[in-house]
């Protein structure tokens, strides 16, 4: 095995220091031995690691790659960096199983970027150690100014970076000295620490350029933003629609009085958009769709032949608004308008998949998601609504296998522990599903379908009084969940309280009617002497199911 050391401190070269010094080692023997490996690793060796830019053919490109950096509206999120590690981590798995096991001695860990130290967590956790192991080296961190490469950690996302390095920076500006830098630094700064939940200090960043900047544009910027944390703070008891709804207004108010109607169109047709969300979250989605289609009109007026990206999201948000308004044609064709715009652009192929899904038109959606997954580096939520799909047909090793990716990806996505250990306990594998639940349970302790897939592991394993816990904290959580009254139902009739598993079973299908549930509740009533009623659920239950083989032997047993 041979051994590579490399340094991580990110003072070297900001975010992706170690990536991309060990790319610097891999990709041209990738390019030698396994060539389509570059290829298909485009972005994510691209974004590492951008001094191989010229060695890396582009395969994946979208609108926004091409367009001057000002109309590049769509910064990446927080999440996308994991994507970024992973697809890497599957570049070096794939790369090294021609090349030979490797071991990594990474010096400096703790000086290393969030980029770095997220990667070297991928890296631990996916790759067999017998392929790649990462050993911590010596810690000697070199000394200077951060890196503070502004434009790249604002179009790749870099959060972490941008707040530390921004921040130290700010520190040693004058407003007076560089007004437009300081003011674009501000919003910068502020901006990426909204993304890495860190609100409040944004907040005061905000209230700081207020005492500092009267520019206008940059004063509808601030307010603009500072509603934004009011309706999308990560705390959901931070939020105040009301709050936010007077700071956008005041965006508003400022971007009206722009003198020039082209840059007046971009400016005010953005805040409109963001007005168009507080209204949603103060649950009036009328008003809201109303405010986008203003700022579409705009758009459409002033600013045909710029601003691609502002005009595509505006009509994306239009489709989620119709969507959610029944209108949905009218949102398929929003966002088909958006996707021809940008194909490159992966976001809205999962968006438009989730409601064709919704419609019923599987095929369709699944060619969405599956195109989320050629266009981007892995995606979790591609393979989970994937899984969704596949379950829905019948496809239970498919449903499994797409959940197993899904969580391979991101151990934190709390959804796939819910439908996983459902998986499992369908299966008998009652110890795996239990090792789900608590997973899933350490994310989300008050998830309802959680503490119901609990409770059946806990009646499967004969532990009656924990599994009547379970379930009643799930009913207590969400009254409505049809499988906890269902569940506990089954455990009432197998401990000899079919009153009980009566009044479970009848409220469970109040709230959806299943062919299982009914020939359940028959059983029921038999056991209760009342022949009657269990012929009428065997009835209804045969309409659901024709062909059931247990509802037919229970109807001809009379």
């Amino acid at each position: 095995m041979r051994t590579i050391a490399l340094d991580a401190d990110r003072r070297a070269a900001g975010p992706y220091t170690l990536a991309a010094a060990l790319l610097d080692l891999l990709v041209p023997e990738a390019l030698d031995r396994r060539p389509e490996l570059v290829a298909a690793h485009d972005v994510e060796l691209r974004v590492a690691a951008p001094r191989l830019r010229p060695l890396v053919p582009v395969r994946r490109r979208s609108l926004a790659d091409d367009l001057p950096r000002g109309q590049r509206i769509l910064i990446p999120g927080a999440r996308r960096s994991l994507r970024i590690a992973n697809g890497l981590a599957e570049f070096v798995r794939e790369l090294l199983a021609v090349t030979g096991p490797l071991t990594l001695v990474v010096s400096n860990l703790g000086e290393a970027d969030h980029t770095d130290r997220e990667l070297v967590e991928v890296l631990r956790r996916r790759l067999d150690p017998g392929l790649l192991r990462v050993e911590e080296g010596p810690s000697s961190p070199g000394e200077g100014p951060l890196c503070a490469d502004f434009d790249r950690y604002r179009d790749e996302g870099f959060h972490h970076a941008m707040v530390e390095s921004g921040t130290e920076a700010l520190r040693g500006m004058a407003y007076e000295d560089d007004p437009e830098g300081w003011r674009t630094l501000v919003q910068r700064v502020a901006a990426a620490l909204e993304a890495v939940e860190r609100e409040e200090e944004a907040r005061e960043l905000y209230d700081r350029a207020r005492r500092l900047s009267t520019d206008p544009k940059h004063r509808a910027t601030i307010a603009y933003a500072t509603a934004m944390i009011l309706v999308r703070h990560h705390d959901p008891a931070r939020r105040d629609p009301g709050e936010a709804m007077a700071w956008i207004n005041e965006a508003v108010t400022i971007t009206s009085l722009l003198p020039d109607p082209r840059e007046r169109a971009f400016h005010l047709g953005f805040d409109l958009n963001g007005k168009a969300l507080v209204e949603l979250r103060a649950g009036r989605p009328d008003a809201a769709l109303r405010l986008v289609e203003q700022a579409i009109a705009l758009a459409d007026e002033h600013l045909a032949d710029e601003h691609p990206v502002h005009r595509l999201v505006l009509r994306a948000n239009r489709a989620q608004l119709l969507a959610g308004a029944g209108r949905h044609e009218e949102a398929l064709a929003d966002y088909t308008a958006a996707i021809d715009a940008d194909p490159g652009y992966p976001d809205y192929y999962l968006d438009r998949g989730n409601l064709l899904n919704k419609l019923g038109r599987p095929q369709e959606a699944l060619a969405d998601y599956e195109a989320v997954m050629r266009l981007s580096p892995p995606f979790p939520e591609a393979y989970y609504n994937r899984s969704e799909l596949r379950f829905a047909a019948g496809d239970l090793d498919g449903a499994r296998a797409d959940l197993d990716r899904t969580l391979e990806l991101d151990p934190d996505f709390a959804p796939a522990y819910v439908n996983r250990c459902g998986l499992l306990a369908l299966h008998g594998e009652y110890e795996q599903a239990r090792r789900d639940v608590e997973r899933g349970l350490a994310l989300r302790p008050r998830d309802a379908h959680l503490l119901c897939v609990l409770g059946q592991v806990e009646t499967a394993q004969g532990r009656h009084p924990e599994a009547y816990a379970a379930f009643d904290a799930a009913l207590e959580i969400d009254p409505d969940l049809a499988a906890a009254w269902g569940n506990r139902a089954v455990l009432a009739f197998e401990r000899g309280d079919p009153d009980g598993a009566l009044s479970d079973l009848t409220r469970a299908l109040k709230l959806t009617e299943t062919a299982e549930l009914l020939f359940n509740r028959a059983m029921v009533h038999r056991e209760l002497g009342r022949a009657k009623e269990a012929r009428q659920d065997l009835l209804r239950a045969a309409e659901l199911a024709p062909g059931d083989p247990d509802v037919g032997r229970a109807l001809a047993e009379g």
